[in-house]
């Protein structure tokens, strides 16, 4: 039964350990469930924003290509209406070799255009706002300055190239970003890959000193259930001893009153038997019967006290064997028990020292965690990669640098046909 029992509660303990693992199995398992339903709606709501934004660029798109199909409708009316009715005073005026002021100025206007153009096209192809932006601030300042008859190139110039200092400064505050948070990132992962380490090492720690302090107390429980029935034994063997040892004083207290008895019977007969009796003769043979059996009576009573005796002194020899056996087992059980209370009680301070270094370190862990997840918004939760950045920014570079590059060779050309024109004007 007492066998049957351990079993049991051994396969109790199991089922209880089972039972705890499963239900932080289970707890794991609705906590990730949490999280992947979250990051579902996020997903969905993020895709509908998607959809959104690529609805609206889209009909952006199309009112913009609907946009500059007037505006190059617009132009060619424009200029076709320009070189209908400046053609004969243009002949007359210059000749047909020569290059005319109005073809001059709707030169200068077809590359004003050309590079509000260029800007747009760049704009859009990046998905730029800045770039949309200057687009518009260069068309409007070409229609003020034709509006108050001024030159646009050097402001548009100065636009575009104010856009292209920024975008480069842009870039050089991107790229010390960006080394600063691969900086961040690799030591503050490092970090965090160390404490957890460490958590780790200090958990498996906890657990095993935890294990062995418990069963520890479980070896000190049963050292003390077997010290208890060792001293309830001593006490029992005590007490029958003690009956024995009574016992035995009582039984030789009466052989050895018994063979002093018969000794005694024996000396009386003999000394009547072996007297002379002068009146009288005396049996001899009854005689002889009675002391012989008086005789045997003797060495009966006489072995019997013997055997009294060395009953015991073996009862007595294995009494004091057992006591002193059981005074050893009880040491050694005590020091056990001292020793093994020790060990626990070093091993529940060490772990309430290494739970509260662990809570420590946790604590350590938790602001690294956090750390890291500003550094995920900052540096890697952003609208692009940082080399897409960079790739469009230095395309919007390029672009720029294209449109302006336009713009100077169309300058250079107007200036060059303007000082023709003074001097064959002056040749007239």
């Amino acid at each position: 039964m007492d066998d049957s029992l351990s079993f049991s509660n051994k396969d109790l303990g199991e089922a209880k350990k089972d039972i705890g693992a499963n239900t932080q199995k289970k707890a794991t398992a609705e906590g990730d469930l949490d999280v992947t339903s979250k990051d579902l709606a996020a997903d969905i709501q993020t895709l509908g924003n998607l959809e959104h934004n690529c609805m609206t660029k889209s009909q952006d798109y199309e009112a913009e290509q609907k946009s500059r199909a007037e505006e190059l409708k617009a132009l060619a009316e424009g200029k076709k209406a320009i070189i209908d009715a400046t053609s004969g005073s243009e002949k007359i005026q210059y000749g047909f070799e020569q290059v005319s002021f109005m073809q001059i100025s709707t030169q200068a206007d077809l590359a004003n255009f050309e590079a509000v153009r260029f800007v747009r096209d760049l704009a859009r192809k990046h998905n730029s706002a800045v770039l949309s932006q200057l687009a518009s601030r260069m068309a409007s300042t070409i229609r003020m300055s034709n509006g108050n008859g001024a030159n646009p190139f050097g402001k548009v110039k100065g636009l575009i190239s104010d856009m292209i200092a920024r975008l480069e400064e842009e870039a050089g505050a991107d790229a010390k970003h960006k080394a600063y948070c691969d900086k961040e990132l690799a030591y503050s992962n490092k970090r965090k890959a160390e404490k957890t380490a460490a958590i780790d090492k200090l958990t498996t720690k906890i657990d095993q000193m935890t294990a062995r302090s418990a069963q520890l107390k479980e070896e000190v429980a049963a050292l003390q259930k077997a010290l208890a029935d060792l001293a309830r034994s001593q006490a029992e063997m005590d007490k029958v001893r003690g009956d024995e040892h009574d016992v035995f004083v009582s039984q030789k207290a009466d052989m050895e009153q018994g063979i002093e008895g018969v000794k005694l019977a024996l000396k009386i007969l003999n000394e009547y038997y072996g007297a002379d009796h002068g009146d009288h003769e005396t049996a001899t043979g009854a005689a002889t019967g009675i002391i012989g059996l008086l005789e045997v009576v003797e060495s009966d009573f006489t072995k019997g006290l013997a055997g009294i005796i060395a009953t015991e002194q073996s009862a007595a020899a294995a009494y004091d064997q057992q006591t002193k056996d059981n005074e050893i087992e009880k040491t050694m059980k005590d020091q056990d028990v001292k020793y093994k209370t020790k060990e626990s009680g070093d091993l529940d301070k060490e772990t309430s020292e290494a739970t509260s270094d662990r809570a420590s370190v946790q604590t350590e862990l938790d602001a690294i965690t956090e750390y890291l997840d500003k550094l995920d918004k900052e540096c890697t939760e952003v609208a692009e990669p940082y080399e897409v950045t960079v790739a469009r920014r230095a395309a919007e570079i390029a672009g720029l640098k294209e449109a302006l590059n336009i713009l100077e060779n169309e300058t250079a050309f107007i200036q060059k046909s303007r000082r023709t024109l003074r001097g064959i004007s002056q040749h007239a």
